[in-house]
């Protein structure tokens, strides 16, 4: 779970930059945004190779 509030976290950081970029029309924070963005990528892809290792590991257990 620890994983998952991680994710929804990285989420709700970019709540602000999400408004100040397409509300208010502020061009840094589609900078912030977009970095945000890719730091949420790389977490996501983190979690889809422990997924993937876990299920490996549980067939093998089998």
């Amino acid at each position: 779970m620890e994983k998952f509030e991680g994710l929804v976290q990285a989420v709700k950081n970019l709540e602000t930059d999400f408004e100040k970029f397409y509300v208010k029309g502020q061009a840094a924070a589609g900078t912030r945004l977009r970095k945000g963005l890719s730091e949420l990528r790389k977490q996501a892809q983190e979690v889809r190779k422990d997924i993937q290792d876990v299920k490996a590991q549980r067939k093998s257990e089998k």
